[in-house]
């Protein structure tokens, strides 16, 4: 349903407080406008700089003066008729105690004469005088139709606009971008390379998330071929979200819990998930949403969460989630962790996007049961320190990646993870020193933290997915590296 059919629908039932929440204001009165129109319905609209304009009629100018134009909706009622007054911006105004009463005695005046107050505001701050005066409705962004309608407004040449499967993608591109964004991201495409490609489009979504603070877009290059070992991981996410149906919201895959010791590959996972199967990353930062003011954080989080729901088809990352929510258990911050953890776990059981969300973890112990429920996640995976075939596979990568001379002797990596054998690599390649030598200066996760190691593998053990390979996590039989002897690799 459309702005215009829920605003119809208020105003035939005389609900004569309504807010609009809209960025796009131009848009929003274009179609109050046409609502209008098709209604027979007078309508008047004011802002701080031109004032109060009344179309198709005179009347006694109130100037910018926010106090006078509420006070002259009365003047716009007709006997029998309808008369709308659009308020742009006034969320400004409702510090003042003069106009909150001034508001709330025409709201209830207006079911009388049939004038109805609408307020157009990007945000929407009811003080508590007018909460249950005011209905409030969200002007949506444009959906996929809408998108391909303006870039063939944008592309008039036929070779300038691509069809089938690539403007899908650029479609894809564009979901979460304003009409405005959406069209100047088209006339930047066209500028730079003679038609509508995805790039231009992605550079200016990438701005648009830097604005927001909270969500970063990954634009990595790296794929699953950059990531050692994994396999059954690569095979469960990658299935899942290209088999995933736009049009079937009960098929649509909903995300991943890993859990691993540091340096293991969660977040690298994440990064490359992205390549794999042609969706956006976006990475999601907890700390950026906690604000000063009172109820501050949980809105942030609420619009993060709807800027998502925007731009899917997507993958969400949430890195180290039981640090992101440490103040769930606790009373040290007012219960704002704990609120804003109840927001996120309601969006991850009943969002109808397709957004598929990853999130990571190095200590479960922290992480409240109800947080990895079915239903919530696909599934949860246990990523242990890699054996030797995938260990193999890891040494390649960077070896290659480094230029590393493969003749010589390599280190013994029986308990080393991933990141610590690039972190060998690295420093081979930057002081010139054989592996044996770099060695000297890693210290594996797995002796620095050992027990904590220890206690999350036999946590692991039976509860959740094995990321190696398919079927349950099972440590007696995937084996304690602590434990066993393991020949260093002469690669």
């Amino acid at each position: 349903m459309t702005l215009t059919d829920r605003l119809g629908e208020y105003v035939r039932a005389c609900f004569t407080g309504l807010w609009v929440e809209s960025h796009e204001h131009q848009d929003a009165l274009v179609a109050i406008a046409q609502l209008c129109r098709q209604e027979e319905w007078r309508l008047a609209t004011w802002d701080i700089e031109q004032g109060l304009k009344v179309t198709g009629a005179e009347i006694e100018a109130a100037g910018n003066d926010p106090l006078a134009a509420i006070r002259a909706v009365n003047s716009l009622a007709t006997p029998d008729g309808t008369a709308i007054l659009v308020l742009q911006n006034f969320h400004r105004f409702l510090q003042s105690a003069e106009i909150v009463q001034a508001l709330a005695q025409q709201v209830v005046a207006g079911k009388l004469n049939r004038t109805i107050v609408v307020i157009l505001s990007p945000v929407v701050q009811l003080p508590v005088e007018l909460e249950k005066l005011f209905v409030v409705l969200e002007h949506d962004l444009p959906d996929r139709k809408q998108l391909a309608h303006i870039a063939r407004g944008i592309a008039t040449e036929e070779s300038e606009l691509p069809e089938g499967q690539e403007l899908e993608t650029v479609l894809d591109a564009a979901a979460g971008l304003t009409r405005m964004e959406a069209e100047n991201a088209f006339s930047l495409s066209l500028v730079r390379h003679g038609r509508v490609t995805p790039d231009a489009v992605w550079e200016l979504k990438t701005q648009t998330l830097k604005k927001s603070g909270s969500l970063e877009l990954h634009r990595g290059q790296a794929n699953f071929s950059s990531l050692g070992g994994l396999s059954a991981l690569k095979s469960f996410c990658k299935r899942s979200l290209l088999q995933t149906s736009r049009g079937k919201r009960s098929q649509r895959a909903r995300g991943v819990l890993l859990l691993s010791p540091p340096g293991c590959g969660k977040s690298e996972f994440c990064k490359t998930l992205g390549n794999e199967v042609g969706r956006p990353v976006l990475i999601l930062d907890i700390g950026s949403l906690m604000g000063s003011l009172v109820g501050q954080s949980e809105e942030r989080t609420r619009q993060a969460l709807k800027v998502i729901d925007a731009m899917a088809p997507c993958i969400v990352m949430l890195d180290e989630v039981e640090k992101a929510f440490a103040g769930v258990n606790g009373s040290g911050d007012s219960g704002v962790s704990s609120r804003m953890f109840g927001t996120f776990l309601g969006w991850l059981n009943d969002h109808e996007s397709d957004a598929f969300v990853v999130c990571t973890a190095n200590d479960v112990s922290k992480l409240p049961p109800e947080f990895g429920r079915s239903e919530r996640f696909d599934g949860i995976f246990f990523l242990d320190l890699p054996n030797r075939e995938e260990k193999d596979a890891i040494w390649n990568i960077y070896l290659d990646r480094f230029e590393i001379n493969r003749d010589q002797r390599m280190p013994d990596d029986a308990i080393w993870t991933g990141a610590e054998v690039k972190a060998c690599c690295r420093l081979s390649a930057l002081l010139d020193v054989p592996l044996l030598q770099a060695a000297q200066n890693v210290v594996p996760v797995a002796v620095t933290a050992a027990e904590s190691v220890e206690r999350l593998r036999t946590w692991a053990s039976g509860r959740c997915l094995s990321a190696n390979h398919a079927g349950v996590y099972q440590a007696s039989i995937e084996g304690n590296p602590k434990r066993r002897k393991i020949e260093p690799s002469t690669n």
